[in-house]
Order: structure tokens, then sequence, then C-alpha cells
């Protein structure tokens, strides 16, 4: 049998539905690997995954202060919105970047071990939230020295976090799968997250910027999809009002791009063993 016959074979949305839910069922498989992952990348070092904790930590202190002073900012209020904002944006930027990387990445297993290819991406999202855990501790302390007011609707921040993952299961398919055709979108999609990373209301304050009045500066940054990303998980955290445009704006995108994801999988799934 040609390999032009195993593809066309493989082209169904029952073949792609298997291969998500046949991965997630190994989930003792990923979960592992996922966790070795974090062991071997700080093996023998003392503090492990808590260097990362430290360089955000770092980071988000040193521009929290130094924009609170620039923009006349409160430093009880902005350190914490920095904070969460670099956060939250470091498991998007993974989702994307990693995620373009995930199936070259996995080259040898992916040629020499029969499994689904949403295995690969599973134990990257569990290699992310792992870190986002040992990240988010930073926020512990500033959210001790600088007291919120929270309530019972801030726990939304937990099926945040799950839609959250959804999502960066679907981006990394779409983009894992689509990079490994066409190698020229990893380093591309560098270049438009380092971009995306300035439009999105991370270590600047988007209420600021609302009350200057740039009206033609808030309309671009309402359409980019990360700001949405980035509120409903770190509103709830601050104890912040909630606007629902985000939850929908990320609700739509959800579906949009499962739909995207699948078919993708559906055409280019069984390819993928030759292209990497």
């Amino acid at each position: 049998m040609s390999f032009d016959d195993v593809a066309t074979q493989s082209k169904t949305f029952a073949r792609a539905r298997a291969d998500l839910v046949d991965g997630f069922r190994r989930h003792e498989l990923w979960l592992h690997l996922g966790w070795q992952d974090i062991k071997q990348r700080y093996r023998r070092s003392v503090l492990g995954p808590f260097w990362i904790t430290i360089g955000t930590a770092t980071t988000a202190v040193a521009m929290g202060g130094l924009y609170s002073k620039l923009f006349h900012l409160d430093l009880a209020v902005h350190l914490p919105y920095v904070t969460l904002g670099l956060i939250v944006w470091n498991l998007l930027n993974a989702a994307i970047l990693e995620g373009a990387d995930v199936f070259v990445a996995n080259e040898g297993l992916i040629k020499q071990l029969p499994t689904p290819l949403s295995v690969h991406v599973y134990r990257l999202v569990w290699r992310q939230m792992i870190l986002f855990a040992h990240n988010i501790v930073i926020y512990l302390p500033i959210a001790l020295i600088f007291p919120k007011h929270w309530s019972w609707a801030d726990l939304s921040v937990i099926p945040a976090l799950l839609l959250i993952a959804l999502n960066c299961v679907w981006v990394s398919l779409c983009f894992g799968i689509l990079s490994t055709r066409y190698r020229d979108i990893a380093p591309l999609l560098f270049s438009v997250v380092q971009l995306l990373f300035l439009m999105t209301p991370i270590i600047w304050n988007y209420e600021t910027l609302r009350a200057q009045g740039a009206s033609r500066w808030i309309n671009v940054v309402e359409l980019n999809p990360l700001m949405h990303y980035l509120d409903i998980v770190r509103a709830p955290l601050l104890g912040a009002h909630q606007e629902l445009r985000h939850w929908a704006v990320v609700l739509v995108l959800t579906v949009v791009g499962w739909a995207v994801a699948a078919l993708v999988l559906r055409q280019y799934r069984a390819r993928v063993a030759y292209w990497v």
C-alpha cells in the first residue's frame, strides 16, 4: 500500500477523534514524560524549576516598580497586575512557540514509538501547567503584602485555567503539524509573539490607555486575542471586575480553534511521521 493510500484512508474525523481520545487515555505516559522533562531539564540543580520562578519574580518586580513610576501608578495595584500578567503570558507563550516544535522535538519517539500524536501535545501542555504552578507561587507573597477584596465569583479562575489548557492543546496541534511541514512557521511565530507581547496589557495597564482616550490603540489592542485569554485568569486573581466580553471571545476562539485543529489533524495526521 502506497503512502498516498495510507494518507487517504487516514483522512477521517473519526481517526482524528480517536487520536485525541487514545492519547488522553494514555495519561500515565504523558504525565510521566512531562514530569521527566522537568526533572531532566534541572538535573543536578538545587532549586530546579524554581529558577524559572526566581527569573519571573525578578522581572515582575523590576518591571512593576519601573512602570508604576513611569506611568504614576499605585505600586499596590500595578505590581500584582504585572506579576500575574507575566505568569499567564509565559504559559500562553510556551503553548505557541514550543507547540510549533512539539513534533519536530519528538522526532525519535514519533518514528520509534507507535503512540497517538496527541500524546506529545498533552505532554507539552502538562509540562507547562507544572511550570505555571511553580510560577504562581510568586503571587502568594504579593497577595499577602497587597491584599485584595475577593469574592466567590473569583473562583472562575478554575474554569479559566481549564479553558487555557484546552486552548493550549489545539494551538500546539495546529502549529505543531503545520510547522512540521513548513519550517518557516516557527521563526515567523517567534516574531509575531514578540509583537503581541508589546500589544498585550502585561507591563502596561489597559485602564491607563483607556483613561488617556487613545481610542485607536484601544481598538487595535482589542483585536489581540491573547489579551482576552490573559484577562479571564488575571482578573479573578486580582479580585477585579470581570468583563463577560473576554469570556465570550475566548469561548468563540475555543470552538473555532478546535474546529480548525480537527480539520488539520484529519488532513495531515498520517503525514507527520514522514515530515519530521
